[in-house]
């Protein structure tokens, strides 16, 4: 069985792991998401469909049996995550969470009723960054200030962590110091500390507070040479990399787009543009199912 799917259904209940347990193995490794919807059959997303395991509706008693198993029978001290809809499990998986909440002062306080989970899982492809590394490298062998953009799902994150792990290794280039702002933990994926994930040996994390926060702390303590993101969302984000970028640090991180143009009309991004903050641009598409990456350099 597919090491990575075979994590993730440990947090199943046994029968719903035993169904998944016998998906054939080249539908294993292709899985991307593993869903359960209340009401509804379980079900695999592999390469943008969704087929369905077995027959049988999932139970409320279902749902609430994974998310204690991923919380390890201790739902109040993951509550900050499971607030933000997610929760990080072994192995950097990630768990996406839906249901009827309760909000107060405009923040989540708890999920009261459960409709659906989705367990995302993390593959670390070493040398999944090999295709565009020689259009990242400066003269100096060092990386130039990287944006890596494409819908979601198309390997975002995958393409950042392997290109971390080269610069924290000096695979293929000069070896730096990388700060790793982890917000949802999907990079490095630290468990008591430790990355479940291959971010290479000069790596230093901040795992669990905000990426514009973690950034700041990041500059300020550990002296990173680079410093690494996933998915720019908010102002606090942008503001971060701006001022890293001020400091002389070179900045990696992704965000959601599908060309040139659509990432150009997201007022979130406009500063980052007209500052030039970024000195490449990695583009993400697919055809006939594979993916393909486009390098290019800033633009006016």
């Amino acid at each position: 069985m597919c090491e990575q799917y075979e994590q993730v259904l440990q947090v199943l209940p046994v029968k719903r792991r035993q169904q998944a347990a016998l998906v054939p193995q080249h539908q294993q490794e292709q899985c991307e998401e593993l869903r359960l919807r209340l009401g509804q059959p379980m079900s695999l997303l592999i390469q943008e469909e969704e087929i369905s395991v077995g027959d049988e509706p999932v139970s409320m008693q279902e749902l609430e049996q994974v998310l204690e198993v991923a919380s390890r029978a201790s739902v109040h001290t993951v509550l900050e995550q499971i607030r933000q809809g997610f929760l990080t499990l072994d192995g950097g998986h990630r768990m996406g969470i839906c249901g009827t909440v309760t909000v107060q002062n405009g923040k989540v306080e708890q999920v009261q009723w459960l409709s659906s989970l989705s367990i995302r899982i993390a593959r670390s492809i070493r040398g999944a960054a090999v295709p565009v590394r020689e259009g990242l490298l400066r003269p100096d062998k060092t990386l130039y200030s990287t944006l890596i953009v494409s819908p979601p799902g198309y390997g975002k994150t995958t393409l950042l962590r392997d290109l971390i792990r080269m610069a924290a290794s000096g695979e293929g280039m000069r070896p730096q110091r990388v700060g790793i702002a982890d917000e949802r933990g999907e990079l490095a994926a630290l468990r008591q500390g430790k990355p479940q994930q291959d971010v290479g040996w000069l790596s230093d994390v901040m795992d669990g507070c905000p990426k514009g926060l973690a950034a700041m702390l990041l500059l300020r303590a550990m002296n990173p040479q680079i410093l690494a993101m996933d998915e720019i969302t908010a102002s606090e984000d942008v503001e971060a990399m701006v001022q890293a970028c001020g400091c002389g640090v070179t900045l990696l991180s992704t965000a959601h787009g599908r060309d040139k143009q659509d990432l150009c009309s997201r007022p979130l991004y406009k500063i980052l543009l007209e500052q030039h903050i970024f000195e490449r641009f990695v583009f993400i598409s697919k055809e006939q199912g594979k993916r393909v990456y486009r390098v290019e350099e800033m633009w006016e």
